[in-house]
């Protein structure tokens, strides 16, 4: 009997059902690189997988520490500069990117710089940017990845890195910015996007055994709740078993809870 999926392998099955056969697709360190290869394995053959460090749609093979991994190179058809793999989504070649953050607001803003009251009154110091606002300026759709509490999906960041929808409405279009933004945030709760009008965020679906209740209590705003909300189905045997002997057989990623040395 095959061990069902943890909410790591659960997150990374649901990253990947947001990608479609021949899409470009912008990948980040973690569990966006699982959901990513896996989709590649499983339903979306055809995509390309766009590295930050500047591999370009390697062959498959271990599952790279990070997006500057060498197995990101591996036999790739084409290496480049980081700033020109950044440029990939200035020339509108990616189709989706995926990110994380250390807060996420009610508009999909994105905050990797400091939690605290100003910049020079902090009480962590993050990483800043790196790849963050291009990719959050520049991409056709952009998909948020991590793991829902209050404090990181507080109603206002404490710091604007990288723009989701700003302020809602058109205000993202308004300030110049191309492509769709945030169009959905995938989570251990299940998968949130954003209304049409006000993008606002809102429940989308929900993994088994989640409820509204819960989602709210893990989000330091007011989601939107629409008249119908999704069923996520768990991964398959099948899936899991790519996941864990071919994807990432080391569980570098999809480990539960996750290593600690």
């Amino acid at each position: 009997m095959t061990k069902p999926a943890n909410p790591f392998e659960q997150l990374a099955y649901n990253v990947s059902l947001q990608i479609q056969d021949g899409m470009i697709v912008y990948v980040g360190t973690g569990l966006p690189m699982v959901g990513a290869i896996l989709a590649k394995m499983t339903h979306a053959p055809n995509i390309t997988l766009v590295y930050e460090s500047g591999g370009q749609d390697p062959w498959e093979g271990p599952m790279p520490w990070s997006v500057g991994g060498a197995a990101t190179y591996r036999r790739a058809p084409m290496s480049l500069e980081m700033p020109h793999s950044f440029a990939m989504a200035a020339n509108g070649f990616v189709d989706i990117a995926f990110q994380g953050a250390a807060q996420i607001d009610m508009y999909g803003n994105l905050n990797t710089h400091f939690i605290g009251e100003s910049y020079h009154n902090y009480k962590v110091r993050l990483t800043g940017s790196g790849g963050g606002n291009d990719l959050a300026s520049l991409s056709e759709q952009m998909v948020l990845v991590g793991m829902q509490d209050p404090q990181k999906f507080p109603e206002k960041v404490d710091f604007l890195t990288s723009p989701g929808h700003l302020h809602g409405g058109n205000s993202r279009s308004e300030a110049g910015l191309p492509g769709q933004g945030p169009k959905s945030v995938v989570t251990q709760l299940g998968v949130m996007d954003f209304e049409p009008e006000s993008k606002r965020m809102r429940i989308k679906g929900l993994n088994p055994g989640m409820t509204v209740e819960i989602a709210q209590s893990c989000t330091g705003f007011e989601l939107l709740v629409p008249e119908h909300i999704e069923e996520i189905p768990v991964p398959s045997d099948d899936i899991l078993r790519i996941l864990r002997e071919e994807v990432d057989p080391n569980a570098i990623f999809i480990e539960f809870p996750p290593r600690t040395k």
